[in-house]
């Protein structure tokens, strides 16, 4: 789970506005500089972790498991999704070509749990799969042992003949990106009935003399003259930064029975690969080199041509953050009866004297954090599903503090008091669409977008307690916000089965609106607050904002945008011939 790197001072609220609530406030506050301490511990090194199974059987007897791993860790006693493989089909013994990057804190426990589960064909979501086993480990015994191979347990702790074995590697100082394309032509033909389904794989030879799956491309179905898609991967994963350390490439015929067959293979060395930049046309014979000896006239099995090798600059959070780009924070709050009215106190929306509802509990945990990443710490907060004056019709993106020309607020404080005065001066309403809320932010984000500099990116936070109305609406905007500079953080508030909210976070398969259109990034952080009532607000914190360093990164990464002005320390980080 990737740390949020943050200013270690915590503000305390001013004291403006009801004295009780003021002081219920600042408990949350001393709260989350208690325990925020350990997220902002310095990360000691980042580590990849390379994962393959072993011996797995299917329930479906006449068939082999589609597996899929997922990555968890343990905060505060509970599991949260790191990561996940991708599936293959049809395989009893996986090597996932996916690798998991994390950050490894030699002072902390970093509990670990790998879950296998069955993917049914069509669908890439859990929903529907079965748990074939998981394993349970620390990040700590990874890494002292490079190699750890452990039974996975079934349901009751039961174990069977299947397998799991993690190796972890720990990464240089280099986070460049190379971009490499292939191709091929004239590939021998291994099917009867049709030409050959190829699929190309690149392993980097270890010291040891041992193999590191790198990649796996796509298949490429019916052709013999395939052209694979463009693929990143980074300078440490390809070749540990040793630009002549020989790299195996083979190339296979996929059968969907998961025995492939072999078609060739050719060894080259990243130094080769760059020499295409160049301008020099690089291009191997496929070697079987069984028909090498079998075969008086056997010249190749086909040719693999290299079309694009480019190196790519990577910046971190931090290189963005240091070099002016401001975390644009906006909160959207859920005013729909559903709540329940706020002069009772079962509602969402009761101020009690002494303790923060859990809409106020999650503006304070996440806000306080991203405050520290915005210059001004003013911050736009806006209210849907309300009846408004002075004529009180429904709005979906009313300002909280009805100021229609300054939505913003002064800092998490003002918010707060805000929030507080707008309730008795409205009435609850519905329905629960949030589209509108999503548009309004994405046009501020649009209007960034053209500066084509990394000066804002945008944050918007819903908080709500329940499910949307507006689904399909909300996934075309999502979609539409996925290519500009914008996370969007859900927050599901109460009781409620938010279980298809999950759908809006693209962990989960792709996200796509009503016209079939995938969202270009994953941009939507789901989290349900009943999962951390009983955890601290750096808890919450911490789920919700895991993903925004890398989606801030990975946005201006994909556009070419670089920091506007590079710190120094970025120059100790350049990769050496």
């Amino acid at each position: 789970m990737r740390r949020i790197i943050m200013h270690s001072s915590l503000k305390s609220p001013s004291s403006h506005g009801c004295g009780d609530c003021v002081y219920s406030m600042s408990n949350i506050y001393e709260s989350a500089e208690a325990t925020l301490g350990f997220i902002s511990s310095p990360c000691l090194t980042k580590v990849e972790l390379r994962v393959a199974c072993r011996g797995i059987s299917d329930r479906d007897a006449l068939s082999k498991p589609d597996p899929c791993v997922v990555l968890k860790m343990q905060s505060h006693g509970q599991w949260f999704e790191v990561d996940r493989t991708e599936v293959i089909r049809s395989s009893s013994g996986p090597v996932f070509s996916k690798i998991f990057l994390v950050d490894y804190y030699f002072e902390e426990v970093q509990r670990l749990r790998l879950e296998l589960h069955d993917i049914s064909s069509g669908n890439n979501g859990l929903r529907d799969a079965d748990f074939l086993g998981a394993m349970e480990c620390t990040l700590g015994q990874i890494v002292s042992q490079r190699k750890l191979t452990k039974a996975l347990l079934k349901q009751g702790n039961t174990t069977g003949k299947s397998s799991i074995t993690v190796t972890a590697e720990e990464l240089s100082g280099n986070d460049d990106y190379v971009e490499l394309s292939f191709s091929a032509r004239k590939l021998d033909d291994k099917d009867f009935f049709s030409k050959s389904d190829p699929f190309l794989e690149i392993f980097r030879i270890n010291d040891d003399g041992t193999e590191s799956l790198v990649h796996r491309t796509e298949t490429v179905m019916n052709n013999l003259s395939p052209v694979w898609k463009s693929f990143k991967v980074s300078l440490n994963t390809l070749c540990s930064g040793d630009h002549e350390r020989a790299l195996k490439c083979t190339v296979w015929d996929w059968d969907s029975n998961g025995k492939h067959d072999f078609i060739g293979e050719f060894q080259t060395t990243f130094k080769e690969l760059r020499a295409e930049q160049d301008g020099k046309q690089i291009q191997w014979e496929c070697i079987n080199p069984k028909y090498q000896v079998k075969k008086k006239n056997y010249r190749n099995s086909g040719m693999v041509i290299l079309n694009h090798c480019k190196i790519i600059k990577m910046y971190s959070f931090l290189d963005y953050i240091m070099g002016g780009c401001q975390i644009q924070f906006t909160v959207a709050i859920d005013f729909t009866a559903s709540n329940g009215d706020p002069r009772n106190s079962c509602s969402l929306h009761y101020i009690h004297p002494y303790q923060p509802n859990e809409y106020l509990k999650a503006l304070v945990a996440v806000g306080e954090i991203c405050q520290d990443y915005d210059s001004d710490k003013m911050f736009p907060a806006f209210g849907f599903g309300a009846l408004i004056p002075p004529d009180f019709k429904v709005s979906h993106d009313f300002a909280v503090n009805f100021d229609e020309d300054n939505p913003e607020c002064a800092g998490i404080q003002g918010v707060v008091e805000a929030y507080q005065n707008c309730l008795p001066k409205i009435q609850l309403y519905g329905p629960t669409n949030i589209a509108p809320i999503i548009q309004k932010v994405a046009s501020s984000a649009s209007e960034e977008m053209h500066t084509k500099e990394a000066m804002e990116y945008f944050i918007l936070l819903i908080l709500t307690d329940g499910v949307i109305t507006d689904m399909a609406d909300t996934r075309e905007a999502i979609v539409h916000a996925s290519h500009l500079p914008m996370s969007v953080i859900i927050v599901g508030v109460g009781n409620a089965d938010f279980t298809d909210m999950q759908i809006l976070d693209g962990d989960d398969g792709i996200l796509r609106s009503p016209k079939g259109e995938p969202v270009l990034r994953d941009i939507v952080q789901f989290v349900p607050f009943k999962d951390f009532k009983h955890a601290s607000p750096a808890a919450l914190a911490k789920s919700v904002l895991a993903e925004v360093p890398n989606q801030v990164v990975d946005y201006y990464n994909a556009k070419g945008i670089k920091p506007k002005c590079i710190s120094d320390y970025e120059t100790t980080r350049t990769f050496s011939p």
